[in-house]
């Protein structure tokens, strides 16, 4: 079979099968995230009871949207297989976080924890080293090549998003994958009642169900082929040749978290979200809805990269309530949140950014209806999410022979990196940091879950 067409080949299956597993999670994907079953769509949090991790460099292989197979070091939990990114490490505020650090690299590897005061290695104040000569060789204590191990432990006194990454050799080890995302949950937290906050202080409190990542990375093959085969890399040559959302590239950023086709890249980056409405009401005058919550969702970005991703979700303003792991406040306590359509995030950034989508028009097909004449099927062009209908939760008539790639007449609103040149992998277009914001109709409706 030729080449481009296993690659339309694999985006068909790809697809269809995002479909398929929007439902569920395998047995063993629930076994792979420590202490929380596994959503499928939003933010897979790694937790633990003692909020003690146990950290294990690893080597593996992930998967490109141009078929191609890179190879990448990572921080795996200990007794579990290579992933990338490395887990997402959540705990709540106040807590004292230990992370043990066990290298399995023929090379010296540490972790740093930016946003964070007070961290201690091996009970002592992380501090950079130095060689003989008085070279600054790592930034913080470092775990020895082959099997050295080191214990980090600070309190996580300041709530936000934050990145944690080697602090050996940054500016390749980290471009190599070692690299994850640190939440930091505020105590005012309600997760009983759906209902989360960003930080401490503000209004910035978004939908707990609603909850997703954007972490933006990049990949310079070339690098990781020379690392694979022990080889030296100039690292004034490296230009990166994929730009990537949470490990993934298009299509197989709307793929489930823990897609099977994806067995070392577990995250997804599909927004899945209901519209908002102030006034929710149920069906036949059935008086308020009590099954739905008015809140905004939640983005979190992080970018690990070396340049700015202008990160553009299409359809909506969303509200940056913080940066960095600081509220937007000023200095009496009042909220400076603003407005932003791209979201511009720096190297080494994190942007916390709350978002809803309101059908401000209220079109139905009865009482309201759009008020065009819609063209027959033969003069139309039909692109693989319209569900037929350009009503939230219509089937319509589609061509004879079409595949269908909706589910309940759902709405589905693309959201890229919108530097265009990184829109792709090596070459392919439309492959790289691209995903897509799912609307469902309200609820209750029939979409699966």
């Amino acid at each position: 079979m030729p080449t481009s067409m296993l690659k339309w080949v694999r985006w068909g299956l790809a697809l269809v099968l995002v479909l398929a597993l929007l439902t569920a999670a395998s047995a063993t994907d629930v076994q792979r995230a420590t202490a929380q079953a596994v959503p499928t769509d939003g933010i897979v949090c790694t937790t633990n009871a003692n909020n003690t991790f146990t950290l294990t460099t690893s080597t593996g292989y992930i998967g490109m949207s141009d078929d191609n197979t890179v190879f990448m070091w990572g921080y795996a939990l200990s007794g579990q297989p290579f992933q990338h990114p490395s887990p997402v490490l959540c705990v709540n505020q106040g807590a004292t976080v230990t992370v043990i650090l066990q290298n399995t690299l023929a090379e010296d590897v540490s972790i740093i924890f930016p946003g964070q005061e007070n961290v201690l290695a091996n009970g002592a104040p992380a501090v950079p080293q130095f060689d003989g000569g008085g070279n600054l060789t790592s930034l913080t204590n470092v775990a020895p090549a082959n099997g050295g191990t080191v214990t980090y432990s600070f309190v996580a006194n300041r709530p936000g998003t934050f990145i944690y990454q080697s602090g050996t050799d940054s500016e390749r080890q980290v471009r190599m994958g070692l690299f994850g995302a640190l939440l930091v949950r505020p105590t005012r937290d309600d997760p009983t009642n759906n209902v989360r906050y960003a930080y401490a202080d503000g209004d910035n409190a978004y939908k707990a169900s609603t909850e997703f990542m954007i972490m933006m990375s990049e990949v310079d093959p070339m690098l990781n082929q020379a690392v694979e085969r022990g080889q030296s890399f100039d690292m004034t040559l490296y230009q990166p040749r994929y730009w990537l959302v949470n490990g993934r590239g298009y299509p197989d950023t709307i793929a489930p978290n823990y897609a099977p086709w994806l067995p070392s890249q577990p995250y997804g980056a599909l927004a899945r979200i209901n519209p908002y409405d102030p006034n929710p009401e149920l069906p036949n005058n059935g008086g308020p809805n009590p099954a739905y919550n008015p809140l905004p969702a939640m983005v979190r970005y992080l970018n690990v990269g070396s340049i700015d991703f202008p990160f553009h979700p299409h359809g909506n303003n969303g509200r940056v309530v913080g940066r960095d792991g600081f509220p937007l406040l000023d200095a009496a306590g009042g909220d400076t949140s603003f407005e932003k359509f791209s979201v511009n995030v720096g190297p080494g950034q994190t942007w916390d950014v709350t978002f809803f989508w309101q059908d401000n028009e209220d079109y139905d097909p009865d009482t309201n209806p759009v008020p065009i004449t819609i063209p027959n099927l033969q003069n139309m062009v039909f692109g693989m999410f319209f569900s037929g209908s350009p009503y939230l939760g219509n089937q319509g008539t589609k061509p004879v022979g079409d595949t269908g790639m909706t589910q309940c007449g759902e709405y589905y609103i693309i959201a890229h990196n919108h530097a265009l040149f990184q829109l792709d992998s090596w070459g392919v277009p439309m492959t790289g940091p691209a995903t897509f914001t799912r609307v469902d109709p309200p609820v209750p409706n029939a979409c699966p879950q």
